[in-house]
């Protein structure tokens, strides 16, 4: 593998992929063994990690019943410390454990995210080898306005190479003379962008980003990207080359992904 680049000699990308799994998740407790199509949320994640081609797979939990319900699955597993504020904090314990060299790629695949393309998490590592940022992530176009207006949704701006100028909650950029007009409708001059929460980083990158205190834009917005561009980092950004499907972090996200995964086993 060329290290400088992160490449193989067929030119596949090498990288690992790590799952944060926190087993006392706020709204959702428990929610890596929640159930979908009866089997954990956790193993349905992992799968997609496996099947994106990873060199390996790790998943970063607190629980020893998320190592229980990972088992015969191909996937290794970091037990790591319930103390930790952010899935990035333990995903650089998990690297600690795992050993990885400064120069691998990691992927950090959320892990309420059962449906997450293939493609995406090749693509976000293929990203992070190409541009020679220190991070980087993935985009969809906004296409209702209810999801641009919505705060739960993170928006962000890029440069015209691609670099990320701004993540925020809020409309962003705010189109002045269309809202004020109408806020019920897509404003025209797009396409504004949705933030896939899936990164990838170099192992070396992810121990400093740890490290680095909470910027004062991640504390206003709690956003926790925000103090990599703060500190005066770069986050290259593409579009995602398939949809990522809403991830699971409520009572109603589960139903509503149990439904996903059932019809598509049904036409699969």
């Amino acid at each position: 593998m060329n290290q400088a680049t992160g490449t193989r000699a067929d030119n596949a990308v090498d990288f690992v992929v790590a799952i944060p799994a926190r087993h006392d998740a706020t709204r959702l407790p428990g929610k890596p063994l929640r159930l979908i199509a009866g089997e954990p949320m956790v193993l349905h994640v992992a799968r997609r990690a496996l099947a994106a081609g990873a060199r390996e797979v790790w998943v970063a939990a607190d629980d020893l019943r998320i190592a229980e319900a990972l088992e015969g699955a191909g996937v290794q597993v970091a037990m790591t410390s319930t103390a930790h504020a952010s899935g990035t904090d333990r995903l650089a314990e998990c690297a600690r454990i795992a050993g990885w060299s400064e120069d691998t790629i990691v992927v950090n695949l959320q892990g309420d995210e059962p449906f997450a393309p293939a493609a995406g998490i090749r693509a976000v590592a293929a990203l992070l080898a190409s541009s020679g940022a220190e991070m980087a992530t993935l985009a969809a176009p906004i296409d209702e306005v209810g999801t641009l207006l919505d705060p739960n949704a993170v928006k962000l701006v890029r440069a015209t190479d691609g670099d990320a100028l701004y993540f925020s909650r809020a409309p962003v950029p705010w189109p002045r003379q269309a809202f004020a007009a109408d806020r019920t409708r897509m404003p025209e001059g797009g396409p504004w962008l949705r933030h896939i929460g899936i990164y990838a980083y170099r192992a070396g990158f992810l121990q400093r980003f740890a490290a680095m205190p909470p910027g004062r834009l991640e504390q206003i917005e709690l956003l926790e990207q925000l103090r990599v561009l703060e500190a005066g980092h770069r986050i290259a950004v593409a579009l995602t080359p398939e949809p990522f499907p809403p991830g699971v972090d409520t009572a109603e996200d589960l139903a509503r992904a149990e439904a996903l995964m059932r019809s598509a086993g049904r036409t699969g």
